[in-house]
Parts: C-alpha cells; sequence; structure tokens
C-alpha cells in the first residue's frame, strides 16, 4: 500500500512538473528572440559599453544588414536591484528564425575583419570586456500573448 501511494504521489509531481515547462518556440521559420544579459565588475559599467559599443554593437548591426538578425535591443536598467539579481545590460535580439540563431554564423571571421583591420586592438580590446564581466547568460524567450 505504501509503495502505491508514493508511485501516485511521484505520478501527480511529475505531471506537475511537466506542466510548468516553458512554452514551445515559434513555429519554423518564424522569428526566434534572444535576451543576452551581461552583469559587470562594480565601477566598470561604462567602460564595458564604451567596449560593447565599439567593438560588438557594430558586428551585430552588420549581422542585421545581412538578414541573420531581424534586430537588435540595448537596454539597462533604471533603478537598482539586488546583487544576486543584478544585471547591467540586457540585449534583446529577434533572429530570422531558430536555425540562425543556434548555430554559427558563417561570415562572422569576415566581417570581423572588415569592421577591424587593426585585429590587434580588437582582440585586445575584447579580452578587456571579458576581464571585466562577472556573467553573463542568454535567454530565449517566447511570446505567448494571444493573437
Amino acid at each position: 500500500m505504501k509503495t502505491l501511494l508514493l508511485a501516485f504521489i511521484f505520478a501527480l509531481l511529475s505531471r506537475s512538473a511537466l506542466a510548468q515547462g516553458a512554452p514551445p518556440q515559434g513555429a519554423p521559420n518564424q522569428p526566434y528572440t534572444v535576451e543576452y544579459y551581461y552583469k559587470v565588475q562594480w565601477g566598470h559599467q561604462q567602460e564595458f559599453l564604451q567596449l560593447f559599443l565599439k567593438n560588438h554593437y557594430p558586428l551585430l548591426k552588420k549581422t542585421v544588414e545581412s538578414g541573420r538578425m531581424l534586430s537588435v535591443k540595448i537596454e539597462t536598467p533604471a533603478y537598482h536591484m539586488s546583487e544576486d539579481s543584478r544585471w547591467d545590460y540586457r540585449v534583446t535580439i529577434r533572429f530570422k528564425d531558430s536555425t540562425v540563431a543556434t548555430t554559427a554564423n558563417p561570415q562572422e571571421a569576415e566581417f570581423i575583419k572588415q569592421l577591424w583591420p587593426d585585429q590587434d586592438t580588437y582582440k585586445r580590446e575584447e579580452q578587456r570586456r571579458f576581464e571585466i564581466l562577472l556573467a553573463h547568460w542568454d535567454l530565449p524567450v517566447s511570446e505567448i500573448t494571444p493573437h
């Protein structure tokens, strides 16, 4: 009897856990959105933003121009948060579709060479941007607003 009761409780909990999963992503060949969060060492937020705008944003814009991405938006919170939930910058990218979002851009190396002929400076500044970064996470999001 005890085993049967435990099995029943486990079955209920399993169904509940499955029901709380993330909603499915959009249909194939539909835009796919990912939010990229950056948490920077205290006192280095401006330095990070300047390096990001100089050495990464142009690459994102070039990728939008190529058609792989539909849009790029950069945001920062207006108010403070607790340290455990703090993030300094959110970059929201709408990709052409989920395949493009989850595969490497075959043109990226070419774009980087075009945009930054001085590769030594580019690499040094990108290294610095990551040195002052405390955390970075990517969050694919699904729109669930009823139509």
